[in-house]
């Protein structure tokens, strides 16, 4: 994939082909059963200038590049990933994803939600996916291998959702509210998420409801990563599903669509990313900025 985003790279797109011994044109072929089935992925990055908690973060360049910008930059990264398109709702944010050499389309002031923002910007895309990857504008650390086995659950012919969960680094980390948990069942599926500690965890060890073979409580306890992956019918499904009433207690959108009975696949994660909600959390990604490229954000280093 260049550097504007757009699919160059046809590695993960078409299936191969092979010239015949008489010289004809050649033929595609479907993949051998022993080869793994190739997911053809977009990611696309919803991005809005409004924010509550850190006003026009995504256009904060401290480290001399806008956040959203950081985040794309890794995204095109991943080889999972056929196209990567920002979704913004201003003309500030476009110029300034498109400055950098990277693909922006610009969508509706009006959408209630980033996953909202994605469909728009999916059926405006002149080309089909298997799969639509919602990535958050302010995740610039995502771990790229993680979302590339996000990608590869789709192989899964039963998979239609999927996301990402974590290990807490600290598992006291549970009992906040904005930390979201989820729960799984035997196949690896979500049977809950919750800003609750789900599974429950007895803090009186004198009077713990869990039996005596119970695991322990933080080998089982999960942080959910709000990254998505749908196929696009779903992605639709999904948007055109009424807000549930567990949706609008716990204000997470992923249970409207577990509140439809339907199933989202939860793929273990290797690394939880910081994403950057706050000005101590941006602060805090400047400060890995500075460390790993000093350059970034001191120009005159880079000309000595």
């Amino acid at each position: 994939m260049s550097s504007s985003g757009t699919p160059d790279d046809t590695r993960h797109e078409r299936p191969r082909s092979q010239q015949r011994p008489d010289g004809d044109a050649a033929v595609t072929h479907a993949p051998a059963p022993h080869e793994p089935q190739r997911i053809r992925a977009v990611a696309i990055v919803p991005a809005r200038l409004g924010s509550q908690r850190l006003p026009r973060k995504m256009l904060l360049a401290e480290t001399g590049t806008p956040l959203v910008v950081h985040t794309v930059r890794n995204l095109v990264g991943c080889e999972a990933l056929a196209r990567v398109v920002v979704a913004v709702d201003d003309r500030e944010l476009l110029d300034a994803v498109q400055a950098h050499g990277f693909e922006a389309t610009l969508t509706s002031t009006s959408h209630q939600s980033g996953t909202d923002r994605v469909h728009e910007a999916a059926r405006g895309l002149n080309e089909t996916f298997d799969v639509v990857v919602n990535v958050q504008g302010d995740e610039p650390e995502l771990h790229t291998p993680d979302l590339a086995q996000l990608v590869r659950a789709f192989v899964d012919a039963r998979v239609d959702a999927a996301t990402l969960c974590g290990r807490f680094a600290d598992p006291e980390e549970a009992q906040h509210a904005h930390v979201v948990k989820v729960v799984r069942d035997a196949h690896g599926d979500a049977l809950y998420f919750s800003r609750a500690a789900v599974p429950h965890r007895s803090i009186d060890a004198t009077r713990s409801y869990a039996r005596a073979d119970a695991p322990p409580w933080d080998s089982i306890v999960r942080r959910h990563i709000g990254v998505y992956a749908f196929r696009p019918a779903a992605l639709e499904r999904f948007v055109r599903a009424p807000r549930g009433v567990l949706e609008r207690l716990e204000n997470l959108e992923q249970l409207r669509w577990l509140e439809a009975g339907h199933k989202m696949r939860v793929v273990d994660a290797e690394r939880v990313p910081l994403g950057i909600d706050t000005r101590a959390d941006y602060d805090a990604f400047v400060g890995r900025i500075k460390l790993t490229s000093p350059s970034a954000t001191n120009p005159g280093l880079s000309a000595r």
